[in-house]
């Protein structure tokens, strides 16, 4: 008699459930112990991509060039929106259910008495089906951190840190220097790694030369330079050379990019700058770049919907990410009504988000998330007050969707909706009937 196999949904919810032993359990030796057992070892050039924000966006356009340039590209990507499957694509596409079925199957048989959690089945699990696809490059989005985040497990040719501030504090450290010093632990000896700001952390930049990481960084070894309204330049000339395995390259007339808000042209640079890392062994021409730069997609980061109102969805969840919607929705047309769909974890700083964001909204349409770490509207409300926002501009909702349902129907062409505080609130509004 056969078993019947389970299914993705079955699977996930006992990876949730913590049935395979699996507590978040910041460390290397559980996944990388898997990862020997399973003969994990890519051959083909990885890239890690970290940081406080930005990661997902470059990881949209490193695969969406790499593609266009004809690469067979494979990308983990978390957390997902709507589907799982969203987190392990292929070319930009997510994987079908019975393909991540069968590398959980394989990884259950593998691990014996090893206990693993749901990101170290993720991580594993991807790595896995990237090998079996044969893919001719990957892209590994750090989950949390990046010294002991499960990707680590593997050593990338390139590691890039898009950004650093303060997030997770209680896993990371209270201080931008001691989140900086767990971000750069993806560097490796004698590889190139990027850097999207700068100055770069003293930590970051002691650690690099600690472990003699070739440390690149934003405004000193690669620029932008706007040509015009629709074109910019890109510039790279790396300070440290590499025993000349590194080319200078300028890369003229590319075109905004497709994704929306002023960061994305800096997330670009710092996707080009490692694209000339890795150039000697992925060549990619201009047509490449400039078809990928339009064509990449990443739901829920300042994603305007077309038509009107005029609807934003955004995962910003962190005063970084607040300072950059912020500053976003200022260069947006004017609105009459400025409505929030607002909710947050428990884990985040609302407090400053709010204080940050509270003068772009005339009203807040708020709701509980239904998660073990969702803050209750109570909880929202009381914020709100405390920001000084009057009561009456705050109505309270059960759940997201009719949060969001009730700004559309209340708003007339000339309003603004806008959804963000996690990357829940996006997908539970993404799940809506009228999204």
């Amino acid at each position: 008699m056969t078993t019947q196999q389970k299914s993705l949904e079955e699977w996930l919810t006992d990876l949730e459930d913590g049935v395979y032993g699996g507590k978040i359990d910041l460390g290397l030796e559980r996944i990388t112990q898997v990862k020997n057992a399973m003969a994990l070892h890519p051959v083909c050039p990885v890239i890690s991509v970290g940081g406080t924000n930005g990661k997902g966006s470059v990881c949209a356009f490193l695969t969406a060039i790499y593609r266009e340039a004809g690469y067979k590209v494979g990308t983990l990507t978390s957390p997902h929106l709507l589907r799982f499957n969203e987190r392990i694509a292929i070319n930009g596409k997510p994987v079908d259910d019975n393909t991540i079925i069968q590398a959980f199957e394989k990884i259950e048989q593998s691990r014996g008495s090893t206990a693993l959690s749901y990101f170290e089945f993720n991580a594993l699990a991807a790595v896995l089906i990237f090998i079996e696809a044969q893919v001719d490059v990957m892209i590994l989005e750090v989950g949390l951190g990046g010294r002991l985040d499960a990707t680590n497990a593997w050593d990338s040719d390139v590691a890039a840190v898009v950004s650093v501030d303060l997030d997770h504090q209680h896993f990371l450290g209270d201080t931008v220097e001691q989140v900086a010093f767990e971000k750069a632990g993806i560097f490796r000896a004698d590889k190139p790694a990027i850097c999207g700001q700068n100055p770069p952390p003293k930590s970051m930049l002691d650690y690099a030369q600690k472990i003699g990481t070739h440390l690149l960084s934003f405004k000193r070894d690669f620029d932008i330079a706007y040509k015009d309204e629709k074109q910019w330049n890109f510039q790279f000339q790396p300070s440290e050379n590499l025993s000349g395995s590194l080319n200078a390259k300028k890369r003229n007339a590319l075109p905004i990019p497709a994704l929306r808000g002023d960061y994305q042209l800096n997330n670009a640079a710092v996707s080009l700058a490692v694209i000339e890392c890795l150039f000697n062994h992925l060549p990619v021409d201009n047509g490449a770049i400039r078809q990928g730069l339009l064509l990449a997609e990443n739901a829920g980061r300042f994603q305007v919907l077309a038509g009107r109102p005029i609807r934003v969805l955004d995962v910003g969840h962190n005063p970084h990410a607040a300072y950059a919607l912020k500053k976003n929705l200022r260069k947006l047309p004017f609105a009459q009504k400025r409505t929030a769909v607002f909710s947050m974890l428990a884990d985040k700083d609302m407090n400053q988000v709010i204080d940050i964001l509270k003068e772009e909204f005339d009203e807040w349409y708020i709701a509980p998330l239904d998660l073990p770490r969702g803050r209750t509207a109570e909880n929202i409300q009381a914020a709100l007050i405390g920001a000084g926002i009057s009561a009456d501009k705050i109505t309270i909702f059960n759940h997201v969707k009719k949060a969001w349902e009730t700004a559309l129907n209340n708003a007339n062409e000339n309003d603004r909706i806008v959804v963000f505080g996690s990357f829940h609130t996006v997908a539970e509004t993404m799940s809506a009937r009228q999204y």
